[in-house]
């Protein structure tokens, strides 16, 4: 059983209302145990809402309380993506979970590479909050690209 980016499966929760469809994962879902997952709602945010990168590191930076997830309008949502992360932890932890596959660059499931905090679309090595959260407890985390990669 794994964890997985609710928006690969196609339900509508990323920043902008939409998803990260692909058909992979959806053949995956009616296969094998996957849990869809969405951090961000968790944390108890909406879609569509503003997009957001962690300013000032990663989301090692954010759990250690150095950095922060703020959104494009400078509103700081750090909270929310903190108690998102948490929630899937447990949800993880209760259900025995120890891989998951991830949607890269995101401020929650970022595994690898998230943005840079500028919303210019630079990319920087790190993980975001969730993904960070969940290796720390030693679950294994991949993103998609790498996880489609390793098919062929």
């Amino acid at each position: 059983m794994r964890l997985i980016s609710a928006c690969l499966c196609g339900i509508n929760c990323k920043y902008n209302g939409k998803n990260n469809y692909n058909p992979v994962f959806e053949d995956m879902l009616k296969k094998e145990q996957l849990i869809p997952i969405c951090p961000e709602k968790m944390g108890g945010l909406y879609a569509p809402r503003s997009p957001c990168e962690i300013w000032g590191g990663t989301g090692e930076q954010v759990l250690a309380g150095k950095a922060r997830v703020i959104s494009n309008e400078g509103r700081d949502l750090t909270a929310a993506f903190v108690k998102g992360a948490e929630k899937t932890l447990k949800v993880a932890i209760d259900l025995g979970i120890k891989e998951a596959i991830f949607q890269s660059r995101s401020p929650s499931c970022g595994c690898g590479y998230i943005y840079d905090g500028t919303f210019s679309s630079q990319l920087i090595k790190g993980d975001g909050v969730t993904t960070a959260l969940l290796r720390r407890h030693g679950i294994k985390v991949i993103n998609e690209a790498d996880y489609l990669s390793n098919l062929l």
